[in-house]
């Protein structure tokens, strides 16, 4: 890479790179060499841009919780429109993407970046915690419509989804469901949620 690469133009090819070894490698992949070699840049090149690896993983995982948090904003203004269901199996295939996916692992078998992201996720685990913040306000949004019945416990109801959604994205074999499988759990988990349907 030139000299005098603007910052923001180098964080984002190496969160670029990072994604696509995470995608093609999984977490066990990522490392400083495998991103660098991937992004065709020398070793230095993030270190002079990030105090160390897990700062760069601590930038990486904030910068995808910023694109999720932009896409559940938009869901939530979705609300009221197609179906209830249909919306969330949207939001939780858009959620639980292979790179969020990856890392999420990463996050967890790191304590030291597990402890920098409690700056801006004090509670919870990175990314699961801002996509069941985002699922919850979707829902809310819902409800104050009329379209999710007024005694349901949203935050609740969004972190079910959540988990569930994560189970079934993470255990299958390292290939995504398909959308009926999503379609279904989702339906399971919301049985009540909906004015006049109920188990």
């Amino acid at each position: 890479m030139p000299t005098g690469v603007a910052l923001r133009d180098a964080r984002a090819r190496l969160f670029a790179a990072a994604e696509r070894v995470l995608t093609r490698d999984g977490a066990g992949g990522l490392t400083s060499r495998a991103v660098t070699e991937e992004a065709g840049v020398a070793k230095g090149v993030l270190h002079r841009h990030f105090a160390d690896f897990d700062d760069f993983l601590a930038g990486l995982v904030r910068d995808r919780i910023a694109r999720l948090q932009a896409e559940t904003d938009e869901l939530t203004g979705t609300a009221g429109s197609a179906t209830l269901v249909s919306n969330l199996v949207e939001a939780l295939t858009r959620i639980f993407t292979p790179v969020n996916l990856g890392l999420v692992g990463v996050v967890i078998a790191r304590d030291d970046l597990r402890s920098r992201l409690r700056a801006t996720t004090p509670h919870g685990i990175p990314i699961l915690t801002e996509a069941g913040a985002g699922l919850s306000a979707y829902l809310d949004a819902e409800r104050r419509i009329g379209r999710v019945t007024a005694d349901v416990d949203v935050r609740t109801l969004a972190l079910t989804l959540i988990g569930t959604g994560h189970l079934l994205f993470a255990g299958e074999l390292g290939a995504l469901p398909d959308a009926s499988a999503v379609r279904e759990i989702v339906e399971a988990i919301t049985v009540g949620a909906e004015p006049g349907i109920r188990p």
